[in-house]
């Protein structure tokens, strides 16, 4: 560990429900909460005025529904969240050249290595202004930690939520660590923090007192060595300005359990090739073709095959997604599907698969390809008015949808800078009515692309 706490850890404030309460004035200071809306959805985030209620993230929807009847409940916008968190991650990289994303509302920085701090007060400084430019240009606030580690750097922006600065002075680790749960440090969840207080092990200070030893026969040799170091305040793990990606993969969860099992065919077939799609942007390509499949009683099988080489190839994918189905049983029905691609690599070789595979499997792809927009377009059809995402009428302007149903979709027409809007509703096919991309949430700031949301 350092000498300074010059290890600054970013984590944005229930970044995707307050960015959605930014941009709709009618939502602000009100219970929101971003997730799947269907019967199987969950929350990804929820603003801290549902929080109160107990709605939490990961949380089946139908639970948060429960707790929170009232709150706004929107289908997340990830093309915006993506823009804003370019613009955070910008602020970042001006720091310091060691930036380590840990999601689109998450990072640690090194500001030893861009020179911006080397002591307590100089990262103070640099924390306070880091949380004003964000405000200034996303309109949004974050929780700034800084220690010498990136574990009490993390830790110190819990601590400092929400729109809050804590700084961990070096020496003071051990004094601040000890009576908090075990379940603050990393790596100990509700399974291995109930083992522990079985064990009566229940704040950092225990932990530290049991001993190495006793972390080792009660979590096993490698967990009990990380956890006893840990609650010791060690932790020389460094910043890591890139991070590769290991895989790549798509999926999707059904309302209704997929029974046919032509129909899940089909999805696995679509999958597919929504994974290259994402692949292949990247421009990346994989070795080893993974299926996931979640049955009917939420049990989950994964199958995977690895190629001759690496390939980006949407036949090639489909084939080796097409041939581990086969080796799942899905009677009973399917909830889940899921096609990823590993192995990577940022170069392809001429797959063998693809030229043994015949002209009788090339007619079984172009078949499968001309059912696939049938497919796509239902998708389509359904989402065409997700609950919170943008739309323009011709008449009334920038607005967002409320809800829609039975032919009907209910608008709020506002802006980031308006006052709270009127809302009115339309037919689902009103021709004056159409998607839109979101507006800034700072007046000034470029637009933002929203290709790929809701997909």
């Amino acid at each position: 560990m350092r000498n300074a706490p010059t290890i600054l850890h970013l984590d944005m404030d229930a970044f995707y429900a307050s960015a959605e309460q930014a941009s709709k004035p009618s939502l602000r200071g009100k219970a929101v909460v971003v997730g799947g809306l269907g019967p199987r959805g969950v929350v990804a985030t929820a603003s801290y005025e549902a929080r109160v209620f107990g709605v939490r993230s990961a949380m089946p929807m139908a639970q948060a529904r429960r707790l929170a009847p009232n709150a706004a409940y929107l289908v997340p916008r990830f093309g915006f969240y993506r823009a804003i968190s370019e613009q955070v991650m910008g602020l970042l990289h001006a720091l310091s050249p060691l930036v380590e994303p840990l999601s689109l509302d998450e990072a640690f920085v090194d500001l030893e290595a861009g020179g911006v701090a080397w002591d307590a007060v100089s990262a103070r400084l640099v924390g306070e202004k880091l949380r004003a430019d964000i405000r200034a240009v996303t309109g949004l606030t974050g929780s700034v930690g800084l220690a010498a580690s990136k574990m009490l750097a993390k830790i110190a922006s819990e601590e400092a939520k929400p729109d809050g600065l804590v700084l961990i002075e070096p020496g003071t680790e051990r004094a601040m660590l000890g009576p908090m749960s075990v379940r603050t440090l990393p790596g100990v969840g509700p399974a291995t923090g109930d083992h522990l207080r079985r064990a009566g092990i229940t704040t950092v200070d225990d932990l530290a007192e049991a001993g190495e030893d006793e972390l080792v026969r009660l979590l096993g040799k490698a967990h009990g060595h990380a956890l006893h170091a840990m609650a010791l305040a060690h932790d020389d793990r460094p910043v890591v300005a890139e991070r590769e990606a290991k895989s790549v993969s798509v999926e999707d969860t059904y309302d209704v359990d997929i029974h046919d099992r032509l129909r899940v065919g089909l999805e696995v077939q679509r999958l597919a090739d929504r994974c290259v799609r994402r692949l292949r942007a990247a421009g990346l390509s994989g070795r080893t073709i993974v299926l996931k499949v979640r049955r009917y009683d939420f049990s989950t099988l994964t199958r995977s095959e690895t190629l001759r080489g690496p390939t980006d190839d949407p036949a090639v994918v489909r084939e080796a997604a097409a041939r581990l189905l086969d080796s799942v049983d899905t009677t009973g029905g399917v909830r889940l599907l899921g096609v990823g691609v590993s192995g990577l690599a940022d170069y392809t070789q001429e797959d063998l698969f693809a030229q043994a595979a015949g002209e009788g499997a090339a007619e079984q792809v172009a078949e499968e390809g001309a059912e696939e927009p049938v497919v796509e377009q239902q998708v389509v059809v359904e989402r065409r008015w997700p609950a919170g995402h943008d739309v323009r009428h011709a008449e009334f302007g920038h607005g967002w949808v409320q809800g829609s149903g039975l032919g009907r979709v209910t608008v709020r027409f506002e802006t980031p800078g308006s006052e709270p809007g009127r809302v009115r509703t339309f037919r689902v096919d009103d021709p004056d009515l159409e998607p839109a991309d979101p507006l800034p949430l700072v007046e000034g700031a470029a637009g933002v692309s929203v290709e790929g949301v809701g997909a």
